[in-house]
Parts: C-alpha cells; sequence; structure tokens
C-alpha cells in the first residue's frame, strides 16, 4: 500500500493536484454555474474526508488538496493541456508507486469529482425547468478526463 511517505515532494504535488485541475477543467468547459460548480468541488472533498478508511492514500490525497495559483491558468487551452498533461503525470507516479487498486481508486475518485462537478448546474432550461444536468462541452472535459486517466476505472 502506498503512503504519502513514498513519493517525493514534486510526484505528491502531482498527484494531489489531479483531482482539482479535473473539477476545474469541468467547470471551465461551459459557462453558467460557476460558485455551485466550485462549491460541488468542496463537497466532494468533505465527504471523501467523512468516508476515511476505504484507501490510506486517498485519505491522504484528500487530506492536502494543492493550492493553485489562477494566473498559471490563464487560459481555457492553457487549463486542458495543464490537466491532461497534470492527470497524465499522477496515474503515471501512482502506476509505478502504487497497487493496481489504489491507482483505480484514484481514478474513480477524479471521475466522481468532474462528474459531481458537472452535475451541480443544469445547463439551459428557463427557471430550473428543463435543462441538461452535464452540457455537451462539460461532457466532452469529461471524456478527455477518462481518456487521460485511462478508461473509466
Amino acid at each position: 500500500m502506498a503512503r504519502k511517505a513514498d513519493f517525493n515532494a514534486e510526484e505528491w504535488e502531482r498527484v494531489v493536484r489531479g483531482p482539482v485541475l479535473a473539477g476545474l477543467r469541468v467547470i471551465a468547459a461551459h459557462r453558467g454555474g460557476t460558485l455551485r460548480e466550485s462549491m460541488s468541488m468542496g463537497r466532494v472533498y468533505a465527504e471523501a474526508r467523512r468516508e476515511h478508511g476505504e484507501s490510506e492514500l486517498l485519505d491522504e490525497i484528500v487530506a492536502s488538496p494543492p493550492a493553485l495559483d489562477p494566473r498559471q491558468l490563464s487560459s481555457p487551452e492553457e487549463l486542458q493541456s495543464q490537466t491532461l498533461d497534470g492527470l497524465a503525470d499522477a496515474v503515471r507516479i501512482l502506476e509505478e508507486k502504487a497497487t493496481p487498486e489504489e491507482v483505480d481508486g484514484y481514478r474513480r475518485f477524479v471521475l466522481g469529482l468532474a462528474e459531481h462537478v458537472a452535475q451541480a448546474h443544469k445547463e439551459g432550461g428557463f427557471l430550473g425547468v428543463g435543462g441538461k444536468r452535464i452540457s455537451d462541452e462539460e461532457q466532452r472535459a469529461i471524456d478527455e478526463i477518462v481518456a487521460t486517466l485511462g478508461g473509466a476505472p
């Protein structure tokens, strides 16, 4: 079983950054609902902390979310690139140091976070009636994330 101590500082930062980048990528995919979607990301982390114990590695990841400087993500294209590169790096690092079950748990956490964020705000409709739970743009972002993670776990 992998733990934070098994990673150097740079590796750990890449691993903990992945879920947040995935959430931000989905938020940036479609205009509207940014506040709800951001709050949703925080709720996913809070819920994961409450479910403490399923995976020691995930417990340590959600206990140390990274601080991201929004100035580092100046455009949607840069965010997309950093997200996909960051997730690919995180999975590669985890595959070297963690068990296959822990890697799948990470993939599930990242994908679950992205989907939760996408569903936080209905797209379209009028006064909350109608609309779609996940916009086409958000679904494309989720599909990119799934492909980068190595497919759906």
